[in-house]
């Protein structure tokens, strides 16, 4: 008696990837936060940009170098190291611990803006807040993020958005920069095909 033949396996559904943000359009939306931030802080009058890592601090550099490029001002930059201020650390491995680097003249009655890639829960945002009480006493923190994802967890919101991109919590969103992984782009991973 012969077996009946096998059901075709189910493809594996694979999660769908749509490129929000390609090289240029990154590129813009730098530009746009760059000129944001010299119109609400007076020409980036005392004004201080820290990166958070990882793609902080190099996105804190381009502000910087577009900032200079548009008003001839030069913004002091900063990485702003939040690892052991993380209430995650229990979960989560560890990664490495990272400096901390000021920049000359530190944080100390100075417009701080804080740059980071994405903003979803607000739960960096607040270590970040947490170690930049350790290291200095800024005049106002601002926040300036590349991608805006929803989601808070607190009642944290950015200054300063390059794109709100509505997701769902089964989405998730990947920003890539040349510095850190060879190519600039803002993937949105999950959701339906």
């Amino acid at each position: 008696m012969a077996c009946p033949p096998a059901a075709p396996a189910s493809p594996q559904r694979q999660p769908s990837v749509k490129v929000i943000l390609a090289s240029a359009d990154v590129q813009r939306v730098v530009d746009r936060i760059a000129h944001q931030i010299l119109e609400k802080t007076q020409g980036a009058a005392d004004t201080v940009l820290l990166g958070i890592p990882t793609r902080g601090a190099p996105l804190a550099k381009r502000l910087a170098a577009r900032i200079s490029t548009f008003e001839d001002v030069d913004v002091p930059v900063g990485v702003l190291d939040i690892t052991l201020y993380r209430d995650d650390l229990r979960r989560h491995a560890t990664r490495a611990i990272g400096p901390t680097q000021l920049p000359p003249g530190g944080i100390d009655g100075k417009r701080v803006v804080l740059v980071d890639d994405v903003l979803f829960s607000g739960r960096t945002v607040r270590a970040a807040l947490d170690a930049l009480n350790d290291v200095g006493r800024p005049a106002s923190v601002q926040l300036a993020v590349l991608v805006d994802r929803g989601h808070r967890q607190l009642p944290i919101r950015a200054d300063y958005v390059g794109k709100n991109i509505p997701t769902s919590l089964a989405e998730s969103v990947k920003v890539t920069l040349a510095e850190t992984d060879g190519a600039d782009e803002v993937k949105l991973f999950g959701g339906a095909p």
